[in-house]
């Protein structure tokens, strides 16, 4: 049930990992990185408030959290 949430989870920390970097040494494709860490961010709030709806609140936590990174993501640079 929750294979699709966790494949998100890790694949949302690991592109906040590498945008950071990016933005930290001010690569030229930083808002490309940028724009797909917002989208698989996103994704990510969108499947973990799925799971928070049956009573999951640590995937209420996950989704706000995926949310406002994603919200950052698009508006950094």
């Amino acid at each position: 049930m929750l294979e699709r949430c966790i494949r998100l989870n890790l694949d949302c920390a690991e592109i906040c990992k590498v945008s950071s970097s990016f933005v930290a040494r001010g690569s030229e494709h930083t808002q490309h990185l940028l724009n797909e860490c917002a989208e698989i961010c996103e994704a990510c709030a969108q499947e973990c408030e799925k799971h928070a709806a049956h009573g999951m609140e640590h995937c209420r936590f996950c989704a706000e959290a995926c949310r406002n990174c994603a919200e950052a993501c698009l508006h950094t640079v």
